[in-house]
């Protein structure tokens, strides 16, 4: 190929490698009825208008109860409606938060919900009232803009006709809480770009996102935070440390792969939290060919690796008190000349040999070199995995959760229970001594598939197969939820970012409530 060609062809991969979607200006006021323009208020499920509603239905001379009442409007929780020329107000969006005390991920939902209302493609701004409702102390505003941000969220830079973010009208969110405002900047607002980044990378096409752009794209995020150190591994490295099962991966394409260690210091001399993600930028299944039809959405196999980074990512922006290290095993999996076989054997970091029953089980061949690494590398104290594994999980436990599986009772209730605080359930599944039998092979020490039914359970013993005894570990398959077909008021539709809120609002409970010093 010619060198202008190519240099073309770099420099159009660079520009696609920008960041995708800038968020809206966001700011923060003490509450005050607006005079006019655009607002968004809650209203409750109690059969009359109270608190803020009634404010604005007073200003309005009646007419807001009497459009509500038109519009058979209840109050439940999400029911919505929009009004124009309510005067004194050009517009009027009102979002339903029914009748219970309202926790944090229900002024989340609220947030998102004004979001997907008003866009702000006309330019005006917009006005969030939030006061006058029954909520929990942490529920405040700072909470409903980081909704608004989550919800805000779309991935349209490949087409032609899309909404320029600098154009969009500023959102103002009027409460009573003072401290929402430092909530906000010196923290949510770190972890709602970390969450667009995952969705990001998962969104854009394996011609823009491989392995060699994944680092480059992570490494521009970290850049000038503090107490960050970040490593690349290539093919070379990879090698030497004999990860031949991330390498068996990764021969099939012309793309190298890589793992990338991302490694965030800000606590005490204390063992660090590892994070594993799978990272294959590409899957098309390698000589287990895919077939066509959904294989497109393969571009996000890489979810795992994204959500870990974007985790440390929101972790070093807010500067958390404690140690955390992100491990992104990245490889394409393409049936290319040189790409493992069914049947071939590999050997892993571990000295463990694998029996390749699928080259479509690919995932959890580069977790196995990933994980062990981790244990080798930094001793921690609980290591977590990330990953788009199976299928099976979402015939497990249904679309609207990710799979758990853990080795330690005490680490799976806390990742439970921040799972449920951030609004990104999880749900437990067994792993037993049979999950591990059913992954025995005859001529290797572990087959990478299985004979039994349960896919996700035999997915997870396998990564579990390489972690090490008295190593805390957990392992979340994120395959049902890494995509959302119907929206959700944080999630619009399309790849999630699933598992940075939950695995962030891990890091705040289990390992630090302070700052870094």
């Amino acid at each position: 190929m010619p060198k202008t060609i190519m240099a073309l062809l770099m420099l159009v991969v660079f520009i696609l490698a920008a960041p995708a979607h800038a968020m809206r200006a966001i700011g923060f006021a003490e509450y005050r009825l607006p005079a006019e323009g655009a607002i968004a208020l809650p209203v409750t499920e109690d059969g009359t208008l109270s608190g803020i509603a009634a404010a604005v239905n007073e200003e309005t001379g009646g007419s807001l109860k009497l459009a509500l009442s038109e519009a058979k409007f209840t109050g439940k929780v999400g029911e919505t409606l929009t009004l124009f020329g309510v005067r004194p107000y050009a517009r009027i969006d009102v979002i339903g938060v029914g009748s219970e005390t309202l926790d944090r991920v229900a002024a989340e939902n609220f947030g998102g919900r004004v979001a997907a209302l008003n866009d702000g493609s006309n330019g005006a701004p917009l006005n969030v009232l939030w006061q006058g409702v029954k909520r929990a102390p942490d529920a405040n505003a700072s909470r409903v803009a980081l909704g608004f941000l989550l919800g805000d969220y779309r991935f349209d830079r490949y087409q032609q006709d899309r909404v320029d973010s600098a154009l969009r009208g500023k959102v103002t969110f009027l409460g009573d809480d003072p401290s929402a405002a430092d909530q906000y900047n010196n923290d949510l607002v770190h972890l709602a770009s970390s969450v667009y980044l995952a969705r990001d990378l998962a969104a854009e096409p394996a011609n823009v996102i491989y392995p060699e752009s994944f680092v480059e794209r992570v490494r521009d995020a970290f850049k000038g935070l503090a107490n960050v150190r970040i490593r690349v591994l290539d093919e070379k490295e990879l090698a030497q440390q004999g990860m031949g099962a991330h390498l068996g991966v990764g021969q099939g394409s012309a793309r190298p792969p890589r793992l990338l260690v991302v490694e965030y210091n800000g606590g005490a001399d204390e063992p660090p939290l590892v994070l594993a993600g799978k990272g294959i930028t590409f899957d098309s299944g390698g000589i287990s060919l895919k077939g066509n039809d959904g294989m497109g959405r393969m571009k996000a196999d890489m979810t795992g690796a994204a959500v870990v980074s974007a985790t440390v990512l929101a972790a070093a922006r807010r500067q958390a008190g404690t140690n955390l290290v992100a491990l992104a095993a990245l490889a394409e999996n393409m049936p290319g000349s040189r790409a493992t076989r069914p049947g071939d054997v590999l050997i892993s970091m571990s000295g463990k040999t694998i029996e390749i029953k699928s080259t479509d089980a690919e995932g959890r061949l580069v977790l196995s070199d990933a994980v062990w690494y981790g244990q080798q590398e930094y001793s921690p104290d609980v290591l977590i995995d990330v990953a788009t594994l199976t299928g099976s999980v979402s015939r497990a436990v249904g679309e609207g959760y990710s799979g758990l599986f853990s080795n330690n009772d005490a680490l799976a209730g806390q990742l439970t229970a921040a799972a449920r605080q951030a609004g990104e359930p999880t749900w437990r599944l067994p792993l037993d001594p049979l999950h591990y039998e059913q992954i025995s092979s005859p001529i290797a020490d572990v087959l990478n598939g299985s004979s039994g039914r349960a896919g996700a359970s035999t997915g997870a013993a396998f990564i579990g197969s390489f972690i090490q005894p008295g190593q805390v570990w957990a392992h979340f398959d994120i395959a049902g939820v890494d995509f959302q077909e119907d929206p959700l008021p944080t999630v619009p539709k399309g790849y999630s970012g699933y598992g940075v809120r939950m695995l962030d609002q891990y890091i705040r409970d289990a390992r630090s409530d302070g700052q870094a010093n």
